[in-house]
């Protein structure tokens, strides 16, 4: 039934080492990237979950279906399936299925555990725009959070840099398997995010550094950015001007370029040509609100904004403008731009036609126990009234971030032909007695609460007390 624990670190090893490109079928990325991804599907024999309670994570539950993994892939979710030769059968009976959780907002790797100053590198502190960075060059792979997240049910997540500056540059969104180099990590495909902040932390950080010290100083400074960055596309024959080809940075001729290549300003064309996914940490409903203006005055879009504990406030905008709100559950008070958060905010923001609410987590703890954060939006609904059943708030989790991230069409349902990323659960996700018990990632187990040989523990904890690779 079980594969070889050595056919599994053999495969893993392989994964982790980079010595072979993804799946066939991966997607381009729009933009070239130097860095590519040398992520690899570890290979697995056919999975079949019988008789489980399926969130499919499109709005649909199904008690007492059938969940078949082929080749890295989801075969069928249904009832009464049937079992493929050489399959591995697994009994969901009084268990619960769903898609992987996917964390949107998340700095493990850029600020991990253990946190000490060698090791924090998420913010680029030397400028209030640092577009040109890459957070996935300060991703340490070794970081322990890794582990412990995947314990909680987390198969992607983005690692974005962090919100000391107006725009903080590029995000990566990462497949949580354990690997040597965060390349081996990379999803397959998926678009960079842009992080950029709004509110008191880029004013907090450069008030005595230069500036911006206001918020009309932080606008001005996006302002500035953009102006400059949409002269470089015109420069460089971009832009979104109908009648004119987008410029792909890194593909041009030299002879066809206007110059070299700015760094801070290919990243900010990007995002304006739509290659690159806007994700702004933003709290205050005005400032939202001035951020969507923003966007509209330099023609780019907005897929998130994170935090926004003032959500609530403008959940109608947002959904007419299809932009999506990662928000927290019950974090509140802990500086002034938080004090109108409520605990019934992701809800309120659910409940709008056309809404994309996402729970995230920001933290090396939450990011364990998503599902949990989960049900207690769920809880203090109820008590304003408002009934959300499971296999709505599991959107919550998977389906939502995935569309916010530019990878709902490879993994965030359970859809003949996406990634075979699923959690089982021993019970109702929703539910504080709820553990993971089997984490699968493309059809390979890379965790299982009953077999310590499923469990990778990262090289800096070995020699270490707490090495079961479990929550923390």
């Amino acid at each position: 039934m079980l594969r070889p624990h050595t056919a599994l670190l053999t495969a893993a090893l392989t994964l982790a080492l980079g010595v072979a490109t993804s799946t066939a079928d991966a997607r381009a990325s729009a933009l070239p990237d130097p860095y590519p991804s040398t992520y690899q599907v570890i290979a697995s024999p056919a999975v079949l979950i019988q008789g489980a309670t399926v969130l499919t994570g499109t709005g649909e539950r199904m008690d007492g279906a059938d969940v078949l993994m082929v080749d890295g892939r989801i075969a069928e979710v249904g009832q009464n399936l049937s079992v493929p030769a050489n399959t591995t059968v697994v009994d969901g009976r009084n268990k619960w299925v769903t898609p992987g959780i996917i964390d949107v907002h998340s700095h493990l790797g850029v600020y991990p555990s253990p946190g000490v100053r060698a090791h924090s590198d998420g913010n680029e502190m030397t400028a209030p725009v640092t577009a040109a960075v890459w957070a996935e060059h300060s991703v340490w792979p070794q970081d322990p959070g890794f582990n412990a997240a995947r314990a909680g049910g987390i198969t992607s997540l983005q690692i974005l840099p962090g919100s000391a500056n107006l725009i903080g540059g590029r995000g990566v969104t990462l497949k949580n398997v354990p690997a040597v180099s965060y390349q081996a990590m990379k999803f397959p495909g998926a678009p960079w995010g842009l992080k950029m902040a709004c509110g008191e932390n880029p004013k907090r950080v450069y008030g005595e550094k230069g500036g911006p010290a206001t918020r009309m100083g932080n606008v001005a400074g996006y302002r500035a950015a953009f102006i400059e960055a949409a002269e470089y596309l015109k420069k460089n024959g971009g832009g979104n001007d109908s009648t004119r080809k987008k410029r792909r940075w890194g593909k041009q001729d030299e002879a066809e370029s206007a110059g070299k290549k700015d760094l801070k300003l290919e990243t900010l064309a990007g995002a304006i040509n739509g290659d690159i996914r806007v994700h702004i940490h933003c709290y205050r409903a005005d400032e939202m609100a001035t951020m969507l203006d923003l966007a509209e005055e330099f023609d780019f879009r907005i897929a998130a904004f994170h935090h926004g504990v003032e959500a609530y406030k403008i959940a109608d905008k947002l959904a007419r403008s299809g932009t999506c709100a990662a928000l927290w559950s019950d974090w509140w008070g802990f500086k002034l731009e938080a004090f109108d958060g409520i605990q019934e905010n992701i809800a309120l923001v659910d409940r709008q036609p056309g809404s994309c609410a996402i729970l995230h987590s920001d933290s090396a703890d939450d990011i364990q126990r998503l599902n949990q954060e989960a049900a207690k939006v769920m809880a203090h609904a109820q008590l304003a009234g408002i009934e959300i059943a499971p296999e709505r708030a599991i959107l919550w989790l998977t389906a939502n971030p995935a569309k916010s991230m530019g990878i709902a069409d490879q993994t965030g349902t359970l859809e003949t032909g996406k990634m075979a990323d699923v959690v089982l659960w021993s019970g109702n996700p929703f539910s504080v007695y709820a553990k993971a018990e089997q984490v699968y990632i493309d059809g390979a187990r890379v965790h299982d609460i009953n077999d310590a040989s499923r469990r990778a523990t990262s090289d800096f904890m070995l020699g270490q007390p707490a090495t079961t690779g479990g929550a923390l």
